[in-house]
């Protein structure tokens, strides 16, 4: 079983060697996210720059408060500075709580905001999209990588700027107090940035492959969860956690891969930053020996170039954080630049009200990708307001591309097919989809309440535009008032995930329920009773005989019982369409539709024309 994830372009051999430093580009398109919060974080920067400037102000109170302390042995000013740097320290704690909160705050705002019009966007992506891609893939890009996001908002450049500053202002004071040792601590400089950008390229790669793994465990899981039914009928649990086990040890070994090269990195970097320190402490020391530097000068001179040297290794690690940053950004605005398939035309028409449901396919052929053949072949067919047609046909004939083409989850590969005379690519998916009701063979509630769940099909946010008589009314309408009001807190029990509390023939009437509220023109139905026991089946025939009535009906049937109930059938073999008439005349004219019905017959209409 495979699964598909959004790879990172391979980097060839025989790139420039200039394009080794990843380019900021996509964390770049984070900035006019950022517009509405200038206020914040104009003030988290001012008081970034104050509490940078105290940090650094620190090493030379401290060469005071020695020379104070063992050159002048001034007791009075040796309290003084003490004092001022407990004020010191208090002013810089203000500082850095103002500073965090705003950014943190702006940081979990922008990145709210984010996943938001990722989520937005992904659902408005047509089911091609999701055919190709895992939701666990989808749910790891909303989590893992806009957290990366987040860390960069939040604490990655605050802390990049924090270090920048210190590293400025620390060779500047260093340079104050003593030039010739501010060269041997700056020697060490350009051996950190050339471990950064080789380490940094190797890290990048590293961390796009244990992101992509963790992608991988996280569909797995989810597949899993999603199909848990199926797992324990067939008891491969084992199996599962097997599946699930190793794709985790990939991203484990990954994972252990990458901390291999940030542990080298890290180890590198302390190495160089601080065997520079020991330099600049023996060279210090001889000077002080020799009358040069006072002794507080000296611990001075050594404060700041341990800040120096943080701010180095600092910057190397951000430098780590910011090539997955990069990759993480990538791959969300990938996704948000992924256009639909399917989507409205520039300048939609709109229908006529009330809407007839008069439905035409005009010569309609139809293949999921290039490559591969038509599975649709030239179609036409007429549905009239208020008829009920019927299509039926072997498993493949091509039943279920017919009813996916109508609410446009596909587009026509040529031919057109006609919603009350507008050409369905013509008119806006809103209008288009809140004309047509879809009842599917196997229905799927959400985990919330049978209110919430009948509510969906009203406008509005949270179906909020549906009184609670119209809900009772559609539910009464659907034979399901009844099971609900026995439930035990009636229209607020919760169903749970995928209406796993309910029985199929409930959640079947759940589901014609929110037909009902919906009150569309034309009704396109999956025969909604082969899988239910003989109560059930009589009560949703009854819920789909009142649902019918006066609406144009597409029904895509299995049984002969649906069959009956059309006012015409139409007959589709590989994809065309071989035969049309009511029952009695394809019974009569001893075709493929009377072959399809012996066979029924023979078998108790057990999947009498197919899946």
């Amino acid at each position: 079983m495979t699964t598909s994830v959004i790879p990172e372009p391979p980097e060839s051999d025989e790139a420039p060697k200039k394009k080794r430093l990843v380019s900021p580009r996509p964390l770049a398109r984070l900035l006019p996210r950022l517009k509405p919060y200038r206020g914040a974080l104009s003030i988290a920067t001012i008081c970034l720059i104050l509490s940078s400037a105290a940090g650094l102000a620190f090493p030379r109170v401290v060469q005071y408060l020695l020379d104070a302390a063992f050159v002048r042995g001034d007791r009075r000013v040796l309290d003084r500075i003490a004092l001022g740097l407990f004020g010191l320290f208090a002013a810089q704690a203000v500082l850095n709580f103002v500073q965090v909160y705003f950014l943190s705050a702006t940081g979990e705002r922008v990145i709210a905001g984010l996943r938001k019009e990722l989520f937005a966007h992904l659902v408005r992506l047509s089911p091609g999209f999701f055919a190709d891609r895992q939701s666990g893939e989808l749910t790891s890009r909303l989590g893992t990588d806009t957290a990366l996001l987040q860390a960069v908002l939040s604490h990655q450049i605050s802390e990049l700027a924090r270090q920048v500053l210190y590293l400025i202002g620390g060779i500047i004071l260093l340079t104050q107090t003593h030039p010739q040792l501010t060269l041997t601590t700056l020697a060490v400089v350009p051996i950190v940035i050339g471990a950064a950008f080789i380490f940094g390229r190797m890290l990048r790669r590293a961390s796009t492959g244990v992101q992509d793994r963790i992608a991988e465990a996280t569909a797995a899981a989810n597949e899993a969860f999603a199909q848990i039914r199926v797992v324990q009928s067939f008891t491969r649990e084992a199996e599962e956690v097997r599946r699930y086990d190793e794709k985790l040890g990939e991203a484990v070994t990954a994972a252990v891969k990458r901390a291999t090269i940030r542990g080298s990195f890290f180890g590198v970097i302390t190495f160089v930053a601080f065997g520079a320190v020991v330099i600049v402490l023996w060279q210090g020391g001889r000077l002080v020996l020799s009358g040069e530097l006072t002794a507080g000068a000296l611990v001075g001179f050594l404060l700041y170039a341990f800040t120096i040297a943080a701010s180095v290794g600092a910057l190397a690690s951000l430098f780590g954080n910011y090539q997955e940053s990069v990759g993480a950004a990538k791959r969300v605005f990938e996704l948000l630049e992924t256009e639909p398939q399917v989507a409205d035309p520039p300048n939609p028409a709109h229908l006529a009200a009330p809407v007839r449901g008069h439905l035409r396919f005009e010569d309609v052929s139809f293949r999921y990708s290039d490559g591969l053949p038509d599975v649709l072949r030239e179609v036409s067919f007429e549905i009239a307001p208020g008829e009920v047609v019927a299509l039926v046909g072997p498993s493949g004939a091509g039943k279920t591309t017919v009813a996916s083409l109508i609410p446009r989850f596909w587009d026509v590969t040529s031919g057109r097919i006609t919603l009350d005379g507008h050409d369905v690519r013509a008119l806006g998916l809103t209008e288009l989809r809140r004309s047509i009701g879809l009842v599917p063979q196997e229905p799927t509630l959400f985990s919330g309440t049978v209110r919430e769940n009948i509510a969906y099909a009203a406008p509005g946010i949270g179906g909020d535009d549906a009184t609670d008589a119209e809900l009772r009314a559609a539910s009464r309408a659907a034979h399901a008032h009844e099971f609900v009001e026995r439930l035990p807190e009636g229209y607020d029990t919760r169903v749970g995930e995928r209406g796993v509390k309910l029985s199929g023939g409930q959640r079947q009437r759940l589901a014609i329920a929110r037909i009902f509220l919906k009150d569309p023109a034309l009704v396109i139905l999956d025969e909604a009773t082969s899988s239910l026991d003989t109560e059930s089946e009589r009560l949703v025939e009854q819920a789909m005989e009142t649902l019918l009535r006066g609406r144009s009906t597409l029904i895509i049937a299995h049984r002969l019982s649906t069959v009956r109930r059309a006012d015409r059938v139409l007959v589709l073999e590989h994809g065309e369409i071989v035969e049309q008439g009511t029952h009695d005349q394809l019974i009569a004219r001893d075709g493929l539709y009377a072959k399809l019905y012996r066979y029924g017959a023979t078998n108790s209409e057990v999947s009498l024309l197919g899946e």
